[in-house]
């Protein structure tokens, strides 16, 4: 099995690059087609990988990554299956990608949000509103004594 490679984006510009020792494979029987071969091939694919040990992150993308993981996790173990394909090869390839795909997306930075003010017409139209509210509540009450 050859080393994971992430494809670089934004929050890891010159990608990653998990090795093949901490990728943990498991196979077993999948559900699903397979004809006369489906009870004795294990071609369902769960590919493991613990993020609080991996070398392919920093401290900073580690702390991101198991934060926007945190319900996908096990402990910290990333755990991903891939069972769509007949052969074992295919869905190995399958979880390999869905794994690089996940870590990717994990580490996108939450885009800057810069606040802005409101116009002055939605100011004038708001508070226009407030006082057609109040002139309304004002008319129901009960008439004084003049």
């Amino acid at each position: 099995m050859d080393d994971l490679h992430v494809p670089p984006g934004p929050g890891a510009p010159r990608g990653l690059r998990v090795p093949a020792g901490e990728l943990v494979e498991q196979f077993s029987h999948a559900s699903g087609p397979g004809g006369q071969g489906v009870n004795t091939t294990d071609s369902r694919v769960q590919l493991s990988l613990d993020l609080a040990t991996t070398t392919a992150l920093s401290d900073v993308q580690r702390e991101l990554v198991l934060d926007r993981l945190a319900g996908r996790l096990s402990g910290t173990v990333l755990t991903v299956t891939a069972a769509e394909h007949r052969s074992q090869r295919r869905n190995r390839t399958a979880a390999r990608q869905r794994l690089a795909a996940l870590l990717r997306e994990s580490l996108v930075p939450d885009p800057v949000r810069r606040p802005t003010r409101p116009t002055r017409g939605s100011q004038r139209r708001r508070i226009e509103g407030k006082r057609r509210r109040s002139e309304t509540k004002q008319n129901r009450r009960r008439p004084g004594p003049e």
